[in-house]
């Protein structure tokens, strides 16, 4: 049950003194110069971000390994506090975990995360706490677990997740009174304040949705029954909102005794009763690009394992919008690079020209003037984390580049929509020394390349 955040995806596909920083101006960027901005380098920060009351949560490391769950304001990026983080019996295809973070009352949230405290036979303790002074409200003894999620104005937590007796809980963030709980293991995908979409792993791996105040069963939807018999999450997956439906992907996976490829594709679901809108089996998700359900870039693979060119599809019908043909593909030693509105495709070459088209017509464009954004690092190495197993990964960081010679553009602009997503007007990201960066230009609420 791995999901590729960072080596997996590459493979498929002026700093301040002051720690923190507050301006009006993103730098050489016209179009975000008038937007607040800030950037806090007092972190490293190593999972994705989480978001709710005004505070912005994200688990760090430290120089000597170490995790630590850090806090800081929505508005200006300031420190809030931090407290020690830890993972028990999460795997590292899946990343680093995220803190959750729920808002409780106007202007009050909780920030749960795992907390090294072991107590007998508890691996690890569940902790919330006051998002704003970090002060602990409540805690939960651990096993093993693959991380809180929230799950509209709850919290849902995959406990004893190494154990036969793996569950799904769903707990009150204000006092963590268990509210009802789920046999196995699931993932939130999607949630408002009434219901909650689930991805149920299992041999026949479901999406459902519950009502999640109670727990009644709303709907399900097999994804065999989207995509045909053969699936195995074991290669990944991703899924993303698009109005009211939700788009998934699910990667392929060999399996090493057999060594055949498992079934793989994206599909939409409707929230509201589960209905498949449509499905597009057998094509890749490539990286960089947007999420599923915003600005899905696929590959399409034969029964031979030939790829095809690339095409960008329309999230809310499954149709292509735009694609690149397989014989305009360079042979190899190239990047994926998109500019901001990702009309065009580029293939970056580091330290040389590159080529670029047009998404919409396909055909090839000038790249003297062409830029795009693609992964700082396309070697990256796994994370130093003290006292857990090898291959955890940082979540990506994109820069820019100019496509004429491979090198990067000389610019501070910020990283586009698809990637960075918005949240409350807030577009987040990382840099590739793990500082956090923030501008508020208005985006509307809009999912990143990390959900």
């Amino acid at each position: 049950m791995l999901r590729p955040l960072w080596k997996t995806s590459i493979a498929l596909a002026g700093t301040l003194a002051a720690p923190f920083a507050l301006a009006a101006c993103s730098g050489s960027d016209a179009a975000t110069s008038k937007f607040p901005t800030w950037q806090n380098t007092q972190v490293n920060a190593v999972s994705r971000m989480a978001v709710a009351g005004g505070v912005v949560a994200v688990t760090s490391m430290r120089p000597d390994g170490a995790l630590e769950t850090v806090a800081v304001g929505l508005r200006d990026g300031r420190r809030l506090w931090a407290h020690p983080a830890t993972m028990a019996g999460r795997l590292p295809g899946m990343g680093v975990s995220a803190p959750a973070i729920v808002q409780t009352t106007a202007g009050q949230a909780m920030v749960v995360a795992l907390d090294p405290a072991k107590k007998g036979r508890w691996n690890a303790t569940l902790i919330a706490r006051d998002a704003r002074t970090g002060a602990p409200k409540w805690t939960r003894p651990i096993h093993s677990t693959f991380g809180p999620q929230r799950c509209g104005p709850y919290i849902c937590l995959s406990e004893h997740t190494a154990l036969a007796k793996a569950r799904m809980v769903v707990l009150d963030p204000a006092t963590g009174r268990q509210l009802w709980h789920l046999p196995g293991i699931s993932e939130v995908e999607w949630s408002d304040q009434g219901r909650v979409v689930l991805l149920r792993l299992a041999a026949n791996p479901m999406v459902e949705s519950y009502e999640v105040k109670t727990g009644k069963l709303q709907w399900q939807q097999p994804i065999e029954q989207a995509l045909g018999p053969g699936t195995d999450m074991s290669g990944g997956w991703a899924f993303g909102a698009a109005g009211d439906d939700l788009v998934g992907y699910v990667a392929p996976y060999t399996n090493p005794q057999t060594r055949k490829i498992s079934t793989f594709g994206l599909f939409s679901i409707r929230i509201a009763d589960g209905t498949i809108n449509w499905m597009r089996p057998s094509v890749v998700r490539v990286y960089p690009s947007g999420s599923p359900g915003f600005a899905p870039v696929v590959r399409p693979v034969d029964q031979q394992g030939t790829y095809g060119g690339f095409a960008r599809l329309d999230p809310a019908t499954g149709r292509v919008v735009g694609q690149i043909s397989a014989t305009d593909v360079p042979g190899s030693g190239w990047w994926l690079a998109f500019p901001d509105r990702m009309d065009k495709l580029g293939f970056l070459k580091h330290g040389a020209k590159g080529t670029a088209f047009d998404v919409t017509s396909g055909r090839s464009v000038p790249v003297e003037e062409e830029r795009g954004w693609s992964f700082c690092v396309t070697d990256p190495k796994p994370l130093p984390l003290k006292g857990q197993p090898p291959g955890f990964y940082s979540t990506a960081a994109l820069c820019e580049y100019n496509l004429a010679t491979g090198k990067r553009a000389p610019s501070t602009s910020v990283p586009p929509p698809w990637f960075t997503g918005s949240q409350d007007g807030w577009r987040l990201w990382r840099d590739e020394k793990g500082a956090l960066h923030a501008v508020n230009d208005q985006t509307a609420p809009t999912p990143g390349m990390y959900g």
